[in-house]
């Protein structure tokens, strides 16, 4: 794959390779889960820019506490609102985030991840793609909850999910399947969100040209 290839781009022929290498049933029951995703409400009320973010206080992966309004007495801050280690486009864009995360401390912003995943697996996750940035584990997705994020595996999948070794509640530390819309939110010092990219469609990301516009125009 062309390094110059665009972050959705890459999502996208992830997408294609996945659906082509799934039997019959199960490409039928990916394809009519999705369907539902995208016919359903999610993230309808989820923060937009011009929206104050919701302050938080998470666990790092260092094993600490970071707080929202700490990051911001830092400089604004980049979050991007991270599934878990287990997501093929979440990992495609920790890693286009990384690439880029120079630039962001350059224009003196900050970034931060947020899973759902146990401080343990977000410390792996961190450690497994050499992240430069920190992952704040949302147990129980109380954080993802606050920015309108929330959204749960339907039980169709969940088997397929265990077959394809993603062991959601074995990440998370509970039985809920809950995780969060994938979202990036771009937020000034002041606490107000500048820049958004939320969409249910969980293949689509933010790409990180907008982020950087995104920080330059603050």
């Amino acid at each position: 794959m062309s390094q110059s290839s665009s972050l959705n781009e890459q999502c996208q022929a992830t997408v294609a390779n996945f659906m082509q290498n799934l039997d019959e049933p199960q490409r039928q029951t990916v394809t009519q889960s999705f369907e539902k995703i995208m016919q359903s409400e999610l993230g309808i009320k989820a923060k937009r820019p011009g929206d104050t973010a919701p302050t938080f206080a998470l666990t790092n992966s260092r094993g600490g506490m970071t707080e929202l309004p700490d990051l911001l007495e830092q400089g604004p801050l980049v979050i991007s609102f991270y599934r878990g280690g287990w997501c093929p486009f979440c990992n495609l864009e920790f890693r286009a985030l990384t690439d880029i995360l120079p630039e962001i401390q350059s224009l003196g912003a900050n970034l931060i991840g947020i899973s759902p995943e146990t401080p343990q697996n977000a410390k792996e996750t961190v450690r497994v793609h050499e992240l430069g940035f920190d992952v704040l584990s949302d147990i129980g997705n109380k954080t993802a909850r606050g920015y309108g994020l929330l959204m749960e595996v339907f039980e169709e999948m969940r088997p397929l999910y265990l077959e394809w070794g993603m062991d959601i509640p074995a990440a998370n530390g509970d039985a809920s399947y809950e995780i969060p819309i994938p979202a990036t939110y771009v937020i000034a010092t002041d606490g107000t969100i500048v820049a958004a990219h939320v969409d249910k469609n969980y293949t689509m990301r933010m790409e990180p040209v907008d982020i950087l516009d995104a920080l330059r125009n603050l």
